[in-house]
């Protein structure tokens, strides 16, 4: 008797999304869906556009990098659980497509990364993977996720939160407020975008008021922070649900000024050290305080966690959280768990594999009161 195939898990991966980072998370769903193994999964591509249009059919990617998406069909994630799935529209209504086990967002930034896409994915009940609504928008934005940092007693650097209304009324009045939080150079970033999609390096008062204006036009928030003169950079691979790991600590050697949009993803340029040298007492101070982070803000199933050591004072000081790290073929993240004994295509079954345990776990709670007394 011919054993029975094993039933595959049908998998949405999306990509792309109304987000400056777009284009980075073409890149990085290109090496995802290189990795998901056809004799294990069905995949369903879903390429957002710019606009936020959802679209599939047949080499979504392929035709959303050559900017050539009019044939590809409308699709819609189904909010509704009685209702499982995707539909396209065909004619004037639509048509179910396919029932959907796991959907995998590879959607860097706003309307991605922030919680917005979970939400909806929460509404239709479904299984994804990543962080929920709560550690997607926390990681997401840079000032309340450092509010949070500091309630949880982990060293970060000095840094405040402007607001575009305020940078457009009195510029003068934001750049001296922002002078306190230590002196040049000093960085401004939006307070929700990743990939260091307008992030400025500001040295001068010009250059500050520059950069203010930049990381405005990506946010109404606006993150000012010191620089730290001779900083390394660390980042460090989270993964798990309610029990995470960390990887062996990467250093990050930057071929510009910083880490940069152009060194990540146009010139790749940077140099990556994996492991990082560092001592093993440092090394476990990084991969606690990493850990700290990922269950501070309730996140789940994978995060890069980034540090800054300064060289003067050897302090260990938490940079950032992303919940949907970069995943191309140059990216630390899965380098790190490369580095870790964790291969791509096996961190990626591992990614799914959480995102199931997770759905198990989140059908135990109870959406129906009912009375003790009754």
């Amino acid at each position: 008797m011919t054993p029975k195939k094993p039933t595959r898990i049908t998998v949405a991966v999306l990509f792309g999304g109304r987000s400056g980072e777009h284009e980075v998370s073409l890149m990085s769903a290109r090496s995802v869906l290189a990795a998901l193994d056809p004799s294990k999964y069905k995949v369903t591509q879903i390429g957002i556009t710019h606009e936020g249009e959802m679209l599939t059919g047949e080499d979504v990617l392929q035709k959303f990098e050559g900017e050539k998406v009019e044939s590809l069909e409308q699709v819609v994630i189904s909010p509704d659980p009685s209702l499982r799935g995707i539909y396209v529209l065909r004619d004037t209504h639509y048509v179910k497509l396919t029932d959907v086990d796991v959907y995998f967002p590879i959607l860097h930034g706003t309307f991605g990364e922030d919680g917005t896409i979970q939400g909806l994915f929460e509404l239709a009940d479904a299984a994804y993977v990543g962080a929920g609504v709560l550690g997607s928008s926390v990681g997401m934005d840079k000032g309340v996720f450092k509010d949070v940092m500091r309630s949880n007693n982990i060293p970060l650097v000095e840094s405040i939160i402007v607001l575009r209304s305020e940078i457009e009324k009195d510029m003068n009045a934001v750049i001296e407020k922002a002078e306190k939080v230590g002196a040049y150079p000093i960085f401004t970033k939006p307070a929700n975008l990743g990939s260091s999609v307008g992030v400025t390096k500001c040295r001068t008062r010009a250059d500050l008021g520059e950069g203010l204006m930049e990381a405005a036009l990506y946010d109404r928030r606006v993150l000012v922070e010191r620089g730290i003169a001779n900083p390394r950079e660390i980042e460090v691979s989270v993964l798990g649900n309610d029990n995470p790991l960390a990887s062996v600590p990467g250093e990050v050697l930057p071929s510009r000024e910083f880490y940069s949009y152009e060194s990540k993803y146009i010139d790749g340029t940077s140099g990556l050290l994996i492991p990082a040298p560092l001592p093993a007492e440092t090394v476990a101070r990084i991969q606690e305080l990493a850990v700290c982070a990922f269950k501070a803000i309730d996140a789940a199933g994978m995060a890069r966690v980034d540090f800054f050591i300064d060289k003067d004072s050897g302090e260990v000081l938490l940079n950032e959280l992303n919940t949907i790290p970069g995943f191309t073929k140059i990216s630390m993240y899965p380098k790190l768990w490369e580095a870790s004994g964790m291969s791509y295509p096996q961190l990626v079954d591992r990614l799914i594999e959480l995102a199931v345990e997770r759905k198990v776990e989140r059908d135990r709670t109870s959406h129906t009161f009912r009375s003790q007394h009754e």
